[in-house]
């Protein structure tokens, strides 16, 4: 009978060196599972375009900054070109006319009296020459004063113009003027007509709103109060509410 192999001799461990790794595969555990209510995090994820809006405070300080110290780098304007007389009070032809009179400027008179008496004023009285004579009715109000001619004065290249007014209405004129006329690079120089016992102080409400309606309309091309009355005036007569007429400033 042949003999039994032998068994296969183990590797010994000779003195103090490297133990030998044990390469045999360990089963695999399971993970440990997480005990309790998982917690969903309550971070807030941030729009797409919330971060441009983080930027406009900056944007509007910078443009206040610059508005402020316009008068650093804009160029001076030129000595005054025409007269803009804004209607509402035979007071403010006079003057504009005997100022026509004095220093030889075109008038344009926006939503003022009558054109019979507006003519005889000027040039019979006054003896403006009709060719330095504008009439124009197409204003109902203040803001409409300007809208509907500063196209019209930017395209004769109008720089500089005198604006007549009165004195109690100067303050909503020039901030209203301001915006729409210096939209179109146009400078104006105030002459305040004193009002004497019709003067009447107007409130910040009617000032500001125009200022408003001013600003939309530089931005957009479009009146508010247009807009409004075309739009709401079925719910203003459905709740009694009349649309306002011309205010103090246009005839």
């Amino acid at each position: 009978m042949g003999q039994a192999p032998s068994p296969r001799p183990r590797p010994r461990r000779r003195g103090p060196g490297p133990a030998i790794p044990d390469r045999s595969p360990r089963p695999l555990r399971p993970a440990a599972l997480p005990v309790g209510p998982v917690r969903r995090s309550h971070r807030r994820r941030r729009r797409p375009g919330s971060a441009r809006w983080r930027w406009l405070p900056l944007a509007l300080a910078c443009g206040g900054l610059l508005w402020l110290s316009r008068g650093w780098w804009l160029p001076e304007p030129p000595p005054a070109q025409m007269i803009l007389v804004l209607g509402g009070d035979a007071d403010r032809e006079r003057v504009a006319a005997r100022l026509s009179r004095h220093d030889g400027l075109p008038v344009v008179v926006s939503g003022g009296t009558n054109p019979e008496y507006a003519r005889w004023l000027f040039e019979q009285r006054e003896g403006v020459p009709p060719s330095r004579l504008r009439l124009d009715y197409r204003a109902t109000d203040t803001v409409t004063n300007f809208t509907s001619l500063v196209d019209d004065l930017r395209r004769a290249r109008i720089r500089h113009a005198l604006l007549v007014t009165s004195s109690d209405h100067m303050q909503r004129a020039m901030l209203v003027g301001r915006i729409v006329a210096g939209s179109r690079g146009i400078h104006l120089t105030p002459v305040a007509v004193p009002c004497g016992e019709l003067c009447k102080p107007e409130g910040r409400r009617l000032v500001w709103g125009d200022g408003l309606r001013s600003l939309i309309w530089v931005v957009s091309g479009r009146d508010l109060r247009h807009w409004a009355e075309e739009h709401l005036s079925p719910w203003l007569e459905r709740f009694g509410l009349e649309r306002s007429g011309p205010d103090r400033a246009s005839g």
